[in-house]
C-alpha cells in the first residue's frame, strides 16, 4: 500500500478523467491521497472531491505562497475561517516561492508565519512549498517549532546538508518524481537521510516520473518513484511502501 502525500486532484487538467485518476491510483495501490490547497477558488473542487471519496482523498487548507498578492489578507481570512468550520488534515501547501517573483516576498512570509501559528493552534502538521527558499523556509520553521509542530517539506530540491537540518527539526522529506530523472541531487540527499524521514508524493498533474515524464501526473504513478527510491538505498520496493506509508500516517493520523 502506498500514500501519496501531495496530489493536485481538482486541477482542470485533472478534471475531465477525475473519477478514471482516482480509480487507477487505487488500483495500483495507492489508496490515500492527500490534496493541497491553493487558494480561494481551489477549495470547492477540492471538498468535492474529499466528499466522494471519503475514504481515498483528504483535503488540507491553506493559502499557496504563488497565490500571495495584493489581497493576500482577504485570502488568509478565508483560510482562517474554514480551518475553524471543519476538520482538515494538514495546513498546506504553505511556505515561500522565490523562483517565478519575488515581488511579494514580504507579505509571503507574514502568510507562511500566519499560517503556521494556525498549524500549531488546530494541532494540524505542515506542508511545505519551498522553491529557491528552501534556507529561507527552513529557519522559519527552526523559530517556530516549540516540540510540536511537524510536517512534510514538500518536493524537496535542496541539499543534503539542508535535508539533515529538517530531520533534525522532526520534519520530513517529500520525494517524488524529480527522483527519476536523470540530473537530479536526491540521490545523495537519500543516502545521508533515513527512510524514516521519508514520503512518497506525485505533486500530479505536475512533475511526472520516469517513464512519464513531460505528461501529466497521476497518484497511480508512485510506485515508480518508490522503486526509484528502493533502487537507490539497495532496498525492496515493499520495505519502501511499507515505511513511507507508516511516516505519511504518523503526520496526518
Amino acid at each position: 500500500m502506498f500514500i501519496d502525500t501531495h496530489t493536485h486532484l481538482y486541477d482542470e487538467q485533472e478534471i475531465a478523467e477525475q473519477d478514471i485518476v482516482i480509480q487507477r491510483a487505487i488500483d495500483a495501490g495507492v489508496s490515500k491521497m492527500y490534496m493541497p490547497n491553493c487558494d480561494s477558488q481551489t477549495i470547492t473542487g477540492m471538498l468535492q472531491i474529499a466528499q466522494r471519496f471519503p475514504n481515498n482523498c483528504f483535503a488540507m487548507m491553506g493559502l499557496h505562497p504563488c497565490y500571495v498578492k495584493e489581497k493576500f489578507e482577504e485570502e488568509l481570512a478565508v483560510v482562517e475561517a474554514w480551518l475553524k468550520k471543519q476538520k482538515f488534515f494538514a495546513v498546506g501547501e504553505i511556505g515561500l516561492d522565490y523562483y517565478w517573483d519575488k515581488t511579494f516576498a514580504a507579505q509571503q512570509q507574514v502568510a507562511f508565519e500566519q499560517q503556521i501559528d494556525w498549524a500549531l493552534q488546530y494541532d494540524l502538521p505542515i506542508v511545505i512549498h519551498s522553491r529557491e527558499s528552501n534556507q529561507e523556509c527552513i529557519e522559519t520553521v527552526q523559530r517556530k517549532q516549540n516540540g510540536q509542530l511537524k510536517g512534510i517539506f514538500h518536493c524537496f530540491s535542496g541539499t543534503a546538508a539542508q535535508a539533515l537540518q529538517i530531520v533534525e527539526l522532526g520534519m520530513y522529506i517529500g520525494i517524488g518524481g524529480v527522483v527519476t530523472y536523470k540530473k537530479n541531487n536526491l540521490g545523495e540527499v537519500l543516502t545521508t537521510v533515513d527512510l524514516s524521514s521519508v514520503v512518497l508524493e506525485t505533486d500530479a498533474p505536475y512533475l511526472a516520473p520516469v517513464p512519464y515524464r513531460g505528461k501529466r501526473n497521476e497518484s497511480s504513478y508512485i510506485p515508480f518513484i518508490a522503486e526509484k527510491i528502493a533502487e537507490l538505498k539497495g532496498i525492496t520496493i515493499e520495505e519502501v511502501a511499507e515505511v513511507t506509508t507508516s511516516n505519511a500516517k504518523k503526520i496526518f493520523r
